[in-house]
């Protein structure tokens, strides 16, 4: 039987980071994964393969409208087999690349499916339906999440696909229905809006992008509405039929009214993650989850000693980066180091076109909590840089308490915005005041400077509209 400082049972960005600090801090790891790659969802399905074509998709939208007008005259013509095919080539180099980080830091990994088997014991049944147990000192559960699936409507990921099914689809759709107005749901149907589908996006709540600020998921919206994207608000899909040429939806108003019915080529099924726990054997150490199947934790430790979670199974923002910084802070812990994760600095990021990101309190959060703020906003229609690429849609806004000056929640529609948002991730981890920000000198012309201009908003004195 092996024996292990720690088995980590999933490989995704909880599990292989987990596996790697491991390694660097000495410990003898392992890590089990069923896939026969490493990377979990975000690699093999997720984050990474959906950036791939949402890449791609831009650079073919801007090349049939935006290339003439800088003067480039064009006609571009769709190859989605070659789309698809640098997208699997894109993601086999990474999932390669942790292989190669998994010997660099010694960890073993482990293929085939594991399931905990009492006490210090993970079994882990191969593909070829071998069976060999692991002895671990400590067990991490890093198993993720997968597509919730919605009553009424099933997944054949042939007409109507999951997540995974809509990065892969043998043609483009005439016509998409989207079912769920959240990041995942908003970013794909963008993809084949650009390549050509008209898409519907149906919402069973009257707003799109739950948990984003008010105000940005209102310019949001109005922007992909002006992309051509139509939003059925307030709506929630009773029935699916599927055919080999199409599918049939039936929808009802959630506050009451007719049935109605919706054609589609397509259907894409988005209405959240849950945690994966089937089959992991958590009843042989005593660990139950709560009733939405997550795993309960006390700083990353589960009720079972020796036993610990991170990243979708446990509390928390579902996203590959939170699950990353679980990961860490655990192994720190089980190494007998510090270790901790604030969830408020968690950062979330739409990377549609304009893409939205955001950190921190909400104006509707701090107006619940009775917290005093000041806000700043500056839009990207006064920004040089963004003036220039004609990307001046969105503005950034700034959160800071009214008291303090400490700076609780930034939220930003724009022109690459997941690149800029960690410099207030950085600034909210050191409790910056906006004026900190507002007095930090930055290059000149650049899109990074409207977070600046909105920091210097929160005190009135924008310079630059």
């Amino acid at each position: 039987m092996a024996q292990y400082d720690v088995v980590i049972i999933g490989g995704g960005p909880g599990g292989y980071n987990a596996g790697i600090r491991a390694g660097q801090l000495g410990l003898k790891a392992a890590c089990v994964e069923m896939r026969g790659t490493l990377g979990g969802t975000c690699l093999n399905v997720g984050c990474m393969p959906s950036k791939a074509l949402l890449h791609a998709s831009e650079l073919y939208d801007a090349a049939n409208g935006e290339f003439a007008t800088l003067g480039i005259e064009v006609k571009p013509k769709l190859n989605l087999v070659q789309m698809m095919k640098q997208k699997a080539e894109s993601v086999a180099a990474l999932t390669k690349g942790i292989e190669f980080l998994f010997k660099k830091n010694k960890v073993d990994w482990v293929k085939g499916r594991g399931r905990i088997a009492g006490p210090g014991k993970v079994e882990v049944t191969a593909e070829d339906g071998s069976v060999q147990t692991l002895e671990a000192k400590n067990i991490v559960i890093a198993t993720g999440s997968e597509p919730t699936p919605l009553p009424g409507v099933t997944v054949d990921n042939e007409r109507i696909v999951d997540s995974t099914g809509a990065l892969s689809l043998p043609e483009v759709p005439k016509s998409l229905v989207v079912i769920g107005a959240g990041i995942i749901g908003l970013e794909l149907g963008s993809v084949w809006r650009r390549l050509g589908a008209k898409v519907t996006v149906v919402e069973f709540l009257d707003r799109i992008t739950p948990g984003m600020d008010a105000e940005t998921a209102k310019t949001f919206q109005r922007s992909l509405t002006k992309q051509g994207m139509e939003f059925r608000l307030g709506t929630k899909v009773t029935g699916a039929s599927a055919s080999k040429k199409g599918v049939t939806l039936t929808l009802e108003p959630v506050a009451g009214g007719d049935a109605q019915t919706l054609e589609a080529d397509y259907v894409l099924v988005a209405i959240g993650r849950r945690p994966f726990t089937e089959g992991l054997g958590l009843e042989t150490v005593g660990i139950e989850t709560d009733k939405r199947g997550f795993i309960p934790t006390d700083h990353f430790k589960t009720s079972a000693p020796g036993v610990w979670a991170t990243g979708d199974v446990i509390l928390g923002p579902m996203l590959a980066h939170k699950a990353e910084e679980d990961a860490v802070a655990c192994i720190e812990l089980i190494a007998g180091k510090y270790g901790h994760v604030d969830y408020n600095l968690v950062p979330s990021v739409v990377y549609t076109s304009p893409e939205v990101a955001w950190v921190g309190k909400t104006e509707e959060q701090l107006k619940e909590e009775g917290r005093a703020y000041k806000a700043g906003k500056f839009p990207f229609s006064a920004n040089s840089r963004a003036k220039i690429n004609h990307e001046t849609e969105g503005f950034v806004k700034v959160l800071a308490d009214a008291a303090t000056d400490e700076v609780l929640g930034v939220h930003m529609i724009g022109p690459q915005v997941s690149e800029m948002v960690g410099e207030y991730c950085v600034a909210m981890a050191f409790r910056a005041a906006s004026e900190d920000v507002a007095r930090t000198c930055h290059p000149h012309p650049t899109r990074s400077e409207a977070l600046r201009q909105a920091a210097m908003g929160v005190e009135g004195w924008t310079m630059q509209a």
